[in-house]
């Protein structure tokens, strides 16, 4: 199968999909499939005080991670906007985090100026390592008869030849060395699972109202909004920056704007981009995030919408009618 690759954008590079994205959606739906996420950023925190200096500077409780854990955070404004997501692992006497692509820099950057005189030694090693997910109910299976450890549910376990397995929602993330990469993506093969792309990876995240940074946030994004709060942010836990955002909003209950899925009219082929406008009689309500076509479900997209907004309200987004799910 020949890959057609991402041409522009935040996934520029890896596989958009494989000749019949539809199809591979299905197989992650039903079966499994493996899908380059090599385009993230991989960042790693040697030194002894990781884990106490890393909770002070984020928005997740990590003080505590023993070696395997892993876990979700986010770095906010001092406003309490939402400025990055990382993966969370701790193992082998080293955090490790991974990136949305093109933000290892931004990562880095942000641990690098608060470390004050602490005891760690953050590091980009993106070029040395890369992510592979498989995707779907039988990527267990897979992976052990390729030879790979499966670890429970907000878990990693270290694999042989450096790096580690770890469970997530859609199935598993493996961290690869990355000149190693494809030979374990050809071990997964071997095993039965098969090919996708990015499409069919973002179509199943959408259908699972999973927001993605700056796909469904905006500069003015809280955690509140796109259900970060407990997968990404911890609301017992000591004092970070954006702190206070957090507990005001959390202790009224009314953050300003709601992530929600939304069912496209379908009247082109091409779908609007993330960040076009979402109005209500002529006036804007809220920006799209990812827009995808869905192998059940047509045309979907997520949004972030003002909260005030019914679900039944009229909204177009580039003209078209749109529906909330």
């Amino acid at each position: 199968m020949t890959a057609v690759a991402v041409s522009e954008g935040i996934d520029a590079g890896v596989a958009w999909h494989f000749g019949d994205p539809l199809r591979e959606q299905r197989l992650l739906s039903s079966s499994a499939g493996v899908v380059d996420r090599s385009n993230r950023g991989v960042l790693i925190v040697p030194g002894e005080d990781r884990l106490s200096w890393l909770h002070s500077i984020c928005s997740q409780h990590v003080s505590g991670l023993a070696d395997g854990d892993s876990t979700e955070a986010l770095v906010l404004s001092p406003h309490g906007h939402v400025e990055q997501h990382w993966q969370v692992t701790e193992l082998g006497g080293q955090l490790w985090l991974d990136v949305e692509p093109g933000m290892a820099a931004d990562a880095l950057g942000y641990l690098e100026k608060m470390k004050f005189l602490k005891r760690v030694e953050p590091q980009d090693v993106t070029a040395d390592w890369a992510v592979v997910s498989v995707v779907g109910p039988l990527a267990g299976e897979f992976l052990v008869a390729a030879g790979f450890p499966t670890p429970d549910a907000g878990r990693a376990v270290g694999r042989d030849g450096g790096g580690f397995v770890r469970a997530m929602a859609w199935g598993f993330d493996l961290l690869v060395p990355r000149a190693e990469a494809e030979r374990s993506v050809d071990a997964l093969l071997a095993a039965g699972a098969s090919r996708a792309g990015i499409w069919a990876f973002e179509a199943l995240r959408v259908e699972s109202r999973r927001p993605r940074l700056r796909f469904e946030s905006d500069h003015r994004t809280i955690p509140h909004e796109v259900g970060w709060i407990g997968s990404a942010v911890h609301l017992d836990k000591g004092c970070y920056r954006g702190q206070e955002t957090v507990a005001r909003v959390q202790n009224l209950g009314k953050p300003p704007r709601r992530l929600v899925l939304l069912h496209l009219s379908g009247a082109s082929d091409t779908l609007p981009e993330p960040g076009t406008p979402i109005e209500s009689q002529g006036r804007a309500v809220g920006f799209l995030g990812t827009a995808v076509h869905h192998h059940e479900l047509g045309p979907i997209a997520l949004a972030v919408i003002k909260r005030s907004l019914p679900d039944d309200a009229s909204l177009t987004v580039a003209g078209d009618p749109v529906t909330i799910d």
